[in-house]
């Protein structure tokens, strides 16, 4: 069974993440409301000790992270130190690489420049994540997704983004038992529609089928999800992590 302890995704508070100092009080507002797990993204140049000693403060554990892929591609061995001191086993990115197109070509440049940091990396003993959006999901010339391209032709593992395979028009839970335990880790991140709009929002506020969801992780084999709501225009980031965790809890998770 998946971690119930739901993570707190950075990402999502980013403009209170940018210096220690910062940092310190978002932990501390997001363990008031009992979050005990998080997701390091979207954080500033705050050395890796510091982060530990702000998550080992707050009681909360680094399970999952977004670095940038020329970080784990220019010195594999720094990247694998800096998990190491967060006490974090799943490195990720978070989406494909600036210098690499949307297109056949972009993936496949992409893919050739993965296959030796995947190597490296497992030299440390880490695998390395990629975290989604709804354009891996164009079609290439033989009828494969880019995102099936990932899947057939690395030894990646996944972040899956439920908000952005279903704005690609593809079943999360179908997709996620689809990957199996290469789904390790999954953001939960709803959509609703308002105004004829569509947008993201609180975790069970909107139209996803969650139950199908967190069943689908099960049985899946993920390891951990961290509630996501990295575009968040009409109310307070944090007021909208404090609905998603409530919600969370009537499902079983803490």
């Amino acid at each position: 069974m998946m971690d119930r302890r739901i993570g707190a995704q950075l990402y999502n508070v980013r403009k209170d993440t940018k210096t220690a100092e910062d940092l310190d009080k978002a932990l501390e507002r997001l363990h008031n409301m009992g979050y005990k797990t998080m997701q390091v993204s979207g954080v500033g140049p705050i050395p890796a000790e510091k982060i530990a000693e702000l998550a080992k403060k707050y009681d909360m554990e680094i399970m999952c992270t977004h670095r940038d892929f020329g970080e784990y591609a220019d010195d594999p061995e720094a990247a694998a130190k800096f998990h190491e001191t967060l006490g974090c086993k799943l490195p990720g990115i978070g989406m494909l690489p600036g210098g690499f197109t949307r297109t056949e070509a972009g993936f496949r440049e992409f893919i050739r420049a993965l296959k030796p940091v995947i190597a490296k990396l497992k030299e440390y003993g880490l695998p390395l994540l990629y975290h989604n959006h709804a354009f891996e999901f164009e079609k290439a010339s033989d009828g494969r997704t880019f995102f099936q391209m990932l899947i057939d032709e690395t030894e990646l593992d996944f972040i899956v983004d439920v908000y952005w395979v279903i704005d690609a028009g593809v079943n999360p839970a179908k997709f996620i038992r689809e990957l199996g335990p290469r789904a390790k880790v999954i953001h939960f991140k709803d959509k609703w529609v308002k105004n004829n709009v569509r947008e993201m929002c609180p975790i069970m506020e909107g139209n996803l089928d969650w139950d199908d969801i967190i069943a689908a992780c099960d049985e899946a084999g993920s390891l951990w999800a961290a509630v996501e709501h990295d575009i968040c225009e009409n109310m307070d980031p944090y007021d909208s992590m404090e609905i998603s965790y409530n919600n969370l809890r009537t499902k079983g998770f803490n």
